[in-house]
């Protein structure tokens, strides 16, 4: 497909679709990275679903609110106060805007089960478009670089989401260089960005204006998480916020890290899009996830896999 500089290729690929889910790849605060467009496509007229891989306490949602034994609907009056529940706080400042509130959170398994939930969603919703969102961009390694993040999460939305038949199947990631703090050679994300341009998969980067009503919610909505869930505040989102005010290098927003400085700029408001069976074709290690029944069993299936693979050697940004 030719795309045009005038509009860019992420809304083109969008804009057959009527109803659309973006979903958390990696859980935790993901689906947070996919507001900004969330917003954008509200305002097109879209009709948006919002889902996340979820780390937080599922057992309060009520058993009206499971669509399947894998997906929940949380809404806000699913309780008000939680000390970490990502999904719940979201739902909770969605309807202070009086945005579509209900955010669909998916049980933490394996990529046969993870796949039956995302199918329950694609017929219950009958969305014809689903965009996995990273916040960080490590679900665009392939598996042989020198470190590959916090692959378990990322990798196993990738492998279910490639089994479905949907019509439009995108990966975008909000957040260049977060993933340097678990051991991401970004200059290795650059090559696996331009291999995937060359076969024809890659979409190219869109930065948020900083001045934009898109950014000024995506801000708000952050630090709404943020006062929810003190003790555990989300250092993606915590940065691309940072690079949405304009802030450059260590802004010192939380005090949960120890080690490595944050250099937060401009390059983590961008969305790096990419086609996402494209993407699940450059994985050397997919078809290993294909029959797993567990998280555990992604993990042991990524162990082996690294244990025999040659690594890349990583490079140093070169300018």
């Amino acid at each position: 497909m030719g795309w045009s500089l005038a509009t860019p290729p992420l809304f083109a690929a969008l804009e057959p679709a009527r109803r659309v889910l973006l979903a958390g790849a990696g859980g935790g605060f993901d689906v947070y990275a996919g507001l900004p467009l969330a917003f954008a496509l509200w305002d097109r007229g879209v009709e948006v679903h919002l889902a996340n891989l979820s780390f937080g306490p599922l057992t309060l949602v009520p058993p009206e609110r499971w669509l399947e034994p894998n997906v929940a609907a949380v809404t806000p009056d699913v309780a008000r106060r939680v000390s970490y529940f990502p999904e719940l706080a979201l739902a909770h400042w969605l309807a202070e805007q009086r945005l579509p509130s209900t955010v669909y959170a998916l049980r933490r398994t394996g990529v046969q089960p993870l796949r039956a939930a995302y199918r329950n969603l694609v017929s219950s919703l009958g969305v014809d478009a689903i965009v996995l969102v990273d916040g960080g961009t490590d679900i665009l390694l392939r598996g042989d670089e020198s470190g590959l993040g916090t692959p378990v999460e990322d990798i196993g939305s990738l492998a279910a989401v490639a089994g479905l038949d949907v019509p439009i199947k995108l990966v975008t990631c909000l957040g260049f260089g977060i993933d340097a703090y678990h051991g991401v050679n970004h200059v290795q994300v650059l090559e696996n960005l331009a291999a995937l341009d060359r076969d024809g998969g890659y979409l190219g980067a869109l930065s948020i204006p900083s001045d934009s009503r898109e950014a000024a919610l995506y801000r708000d909505a952050v630090a709404a998480a943020q006062a929810a869930t003190p003790q555990r505040p989300s250092i993606v989102n915590g940065q691309i916020a940072a690079a949405l005010s304009g802030e450059s290098g260590d802004t010192g927003f939380t005090r949960r890290l120890s080690g490595p400085t944050l250099f937060v700029n401009p390059l983590m408001a961008m969305y790096f899009t990419v086609e996402l069976m494209a993407l699940a074709a450059r994985c050397l290690y997919l078809d290993r996830l294909e029959e797993t029944p567990t998280v555990r069993h992604i993990e042991v299936q990524i162990e082996q896999f690294r244990s025999g693979v040659d690594r890349r050697i990583p490079r140093a940004f070169p300018h």
